[in-house]
């Protein structure tokens, strides 16, 4: 028996090395379309002087890249569970890498619009399947607790690392290389990935090809973001008739899910409470992060006068904090006190670090008024994201992990897309009538910036009762 025993560890020590392993190749893949979704807004300023962009089409260099994305995360992750996870994430790195590199050679608004779609594609075909990897990868609960925090880590602290990157790249370099440096970590996770994750047969594209279903639900939610992203440029009639045609998609879409053969997407995983409470908490609490992350950096340029270098460097504490409580705590936490708890918990801080962000003045300080915040934030976030994954994730069968794994990603992306629209309006509609008012320029700005944390901290609240109310656990 020992003999046996001892014969069979270096084959299951190779197994955990292989899995961890991939679990590293996994977070590269990630890390690259994180950061692209947020590397580029220190450098729009450079970007438009260089190309001539207008400000309203300077807003495309990102609706470009999210509406593909947004649109294309539950196809790509249904389309995963049928060819293949390994295959559609290999593919998506692909995809990605040489749009980056398209991006970062483009010397005119046509080619770097395309690019960035290009590389909208690639990221949601990267993305939506990462999630179904990873819990196929780690069936223990434990284990699976500690993958889902360096993933959470990852996401997370990508983010804001990408404020960080951007200004850095753009100021000592230039804008090109916050695309060029996809490059070389794209061949080099595509290589990793080719070589490493396992590779598993996917159920066939003949048992859920539904091509008309993924039309309108491609199409629908291509709509649906593009509706949102845009709503600050078009009048309300407008986005209201945008708005109706996307829920009648939707509601094609689900009419037709019920009633064919070989469905894109299962209906019954509406029905677990769990992953469809996640997903509902999840679209707040992200609208709420992402109004940070843009409207933070929007006041330390316009208010406090920092630069681009300045203002990435002003937002690194947040990515570092994510990462350290992410890597070193939330697993054994939620372990201890479970993922509900651990929840609510997190998004109390989330709260409480919006409504003190709403009191930052125009004469404020980065120490007094920005520093500590940020700091309740990215621990709230720290602890509530691993969470909310957990439980949304468990509430998904093997065979749906695929498409439970697009679906929460496409959540994270109409929820920040949301966040943006509604919170920037907000932010520019009070300044623009104190503005008109007689007010001062500075303290008009950040007045502005008060009213869309105070909404951000109101969405958050409703996120923290969201999930009181419906992911409770249910007494056995």
């Amino acid at each position: 028996m020992t003999a046996l025993i001892e014969s069979r560890t270096p084959t299951t020590a190779r197994r955990t090395y292989s899995r961890w392993l991939s679990l590293v190749i996994l977070c590269a893949g990630t890390l690259m379309t994180v950061l692209d979704g947020n590397i580029v807004t220190v450098a729009m300023p450079a970007i438009q002087s260089d190309l001539g962009f207008t400000a309203s089409g300077l807003a495309w260099v990102v609706n470009a890249y999210l509406i593909p994305f947004g649109g294309l995360l539950l196809l790509a992750g249904r389309l995963g569970d049928l060819v293949g996870r390994k295959r559609m994430f290999t593919a998506g790195l692909a995809v990605f890498t040489v749009a980056s590199v398209l991006c970062g050679v483009a010397t005119s608004q046509e080619v770097l619009i395309a690019a960035r779609a290009l590389q909208g594609v690639g990221g949601a075909m990267t993305s939506a399947v990462v999630l179904g990897m990873l819990v196929a990868l780690f069936p223990e609960p434990r284990e699976r607790a500690r993958a889902i925090a360096v993933f959470s880590a990852v996401g997370a602290a990508g983010g804001a690392l990408g404020t960080f990157l951007g200004g850095a790249l753009t100021e000592a370099l230039n804008w090109h290389w916050i695309f060029l440096i996809n490059l070389p970590v794209g061949v080099a996770a595509w290589a990793a990935a080719v070589r490493v994750l396992d590779r598993e047969e996917g159920a066939g594209l003949g048992k859920g090809a539904d091509y008309p279903g993924a039309a309108l639900v491609t199409g629908a939610l291509m709509l649906t973001v593009y509706t949102i992203v845009g709503s600050g440029e078009r009048d309300l009639t407008t986005t209201l008739v945008m708005a109706a045609v996307a829920v009648a998609l939707f509601v094609a879409f689900t009419v037709r899910q019920s009633r064919a053969a070989r469905p894109l997407l299962r209906l019954r995983l509406f029905a677990s409470r769990l992953l469809t409470g996640a997903n509902s908490v999840q679209i707040l609490m992200v609208a709420t992060m992402y109004g940070f992350q843009f409207i933070g950096a929007l006041y330390l340029q316009r208010v406090l006068g920092y630069g681009e270098l300045l203002t990435g460097t002003a937002f690194l504490p947040a990515p570092v904090v994510i990462g350290v409580l992410m890597l070193t705590l939330s697993a054994r936490v939620v372990g201890r006190f479970g993922p509900y708890r651990v929840l609510l918990a997190g998004l109390a801080l989330i709260v409480v670090g919006m409504g003190l962000l709403s009191r930052a003045p125009a004469d404020g300080s980065y120490g007094a008024d920005v520093l500590p915040p940020m700091l309740l934030l990215s621990v709230g976030f720290a602890a509530a994201m691993p969470a909310l994954t957990g439980l949304a994730m468990s509430g998904a069968r093997e065979e749906d992990s695929g498409a439970a794994s697009g679906l929460f990603n496409t959540t994270q992306v109409v929820g920040g897309s949301l966040g943006l629209a509604v919170l920037s309006v907000l932010a520019a509609s009070r300044t623009e009538g104190l503005l008109s008012g007689g007010a001062e320029a500075v303290a008009a700005t950040a007045e502005g910036y008060q009213l869309a944390f105070r909404v951000a901290a109101v969405i958050a609240a409703a996120a923290l009762g969201l999930a009181a109310a419906v992911l409770r656990p249910r007494r056995p």
